[in-house]
């Protein structure tokens, strides 16, 4: 039991929560003024927000205490569950922002591909972690995982919801990287992936988002329209310089940023608080991804690695793809900064999905304990040897 009690790893159970209190103030600021221009209560998008906090605070402590050594033996329901999801939206699911990814359920919208980036981690690191014995046959180790994976990206892709397929695609290929693959099997799963985002590209993008592609490498070409966003990002980020203009008194949530609660929170972020608000989030992103990676490593357990690798990793990505559509870097695409955005189901996926980082360090922990208290009993019963030899001599 002493052991137990020192396992709880706080470096990966403040930041997220954190985050996720510190997402709502910013959220409240952020939608405030557009929420009552649209006849709603002022503290209407905080509310909802704070009611998925709950819920996903309820998930992060059950998900912590859980065991994680169980998920495989859910392998089998869990996919079966994110194929469930997705077909539902194909025929139940609502349309917002020109994407069929959402189901409605009372006052609250339910985004199921939120749900496939963790249920495809568990589902990866499990499968690879069984076939290790015959990693280097592509055909029996590598193959099998990768038709599930596109087959759940092409649901995805249909709706069409490109943000969350890239960052689901990016996932696969780090836990699929690091579970041991051979060289020349990556080389080939590369030229076959590029090979399709060629053809996607093709005949998937329209003139609405090629203009998202060029709108944010030349913005200024086209300020009335596809670098429209981006220009009132940048005016707000410029804005606010080292200490902001102030929780709440930012300028462009007024009706010039589109979306500042969700996909833009991190302007209204710099505007407001300046670069001590950007590097509160920043440093506690950060904290949760090497964090996460630390555990992996000292993980001595095949799943667990890649279970923490993953989740680790997917914390990463989808940061830096939201930091790098508000600076211009990458096209915008509407994935939501971990923890902080606006969005239900984006936050109760976070804080399930550190939960179970959590847990996985809490046995990493225990075991480390456990190794230390063994030393030192060892130790002690080396000291009570040499005082006897002395005390009889």
């Amino acid at each position: 039991m002493k052991h137990r009690n020192k396992t709880f790893d706080f470096t990966l159970m403040l930041p997220p929560l954190l985050l996720s209190g510190f997402g709502i103030v910013m959220v409240y600021s952020a939608s405030m003024v557009t929420s009552m221009l649209e006849g709603d209560p002022a503290t209407d998008l905080m509310v909802k927000q704070l009611i998925w906090f709950l819920v996903g605070l309820v998930a992060f402590l059950f998900t912590s205490f859980f065991n994680y050594k169980f998920y495989p033996k859910l392998t089998k329901w869990i996919v079966l569950l994110l194929f469930t999801g997705l077909l539902a939206v194909e025929f139940f699911g609502i349309t917002l922002n020109n994407s069929r990814s959402w189901i409605l359920i009372g006052p609250f919208s339910v985004q199921p591909s939120e749900f496939v980036k963790i249920g495809l981690i568990i589902y990866l690191a499990s499968v690879y972690t069984k076939k290790q014995a015959y990693i280097g046959d592509f055909f029996k180790g590598v193959l099998p995982p990768l038709v599930v994976t596109g087959v759940l990206l092409g649901l995805i892709i249909l709706q069409p919801d490109i943000g969350t397929a890239a960052i689901i695609f990016s996932i696969a290929c780090t836990v699929i990287l690091s579970s041991g693959i051979k060289v020349r099997h990556i080389s080939f799963l590369a030229l076959i992936g590029i090979t399709v985002l060629i053809a996607l590209s093709i005949h998937m993008v329209t003139d609405e988002k090629f203009s998202r592609f060029s709108g944010a490498y030349h913005p200024f070409e086209d300020p009335e329209d596809g670098g429209y966003q981006l220009i009132q990002s940048y005016i707000a980020i410029g804005t606010g310089g080292l200490s902001g203009l102030g929780l709440g008194q930012g300028i462009q949530k007024l009706g010039y940023l589109t979306q500042a609660e969700s996909d833009f929170i991190m302007a209204v972020i710099s505007e407001e608080l300046g670069i001590f608000g950007v590097l509160f989030v920043l440093v506690n992103l950060l904290l949760i991804i090497l964090r996460g990676l630390f555990i992996a490593k000292k993980c001595q357990n095949q799943f667990g690695t890649l279970l923490a690798i993953g989740i680790s990793s997917m914390v990463g990505i989808q940061a830096m793809i939201n930091l790098g559509a508000i600076s211009g870097l990458l096209p915008i695409t509407g994935v939501p900064l971990p923890f902080v955005s606006y969005g239900g189901t984006s936050l109760v996926v976070m804080l399930l999905s550190t939960g179970i980082l959590n847990n996985i360090a809490r046995h990493v922990n225990y075991h480390r304990f456990q190794y230390e208290g063994e030393a030192e009993t060892e130790d002690h019963a080396e000291q009570n040897t040499f005082t006897k030899q002395r005390s009889f001599s």
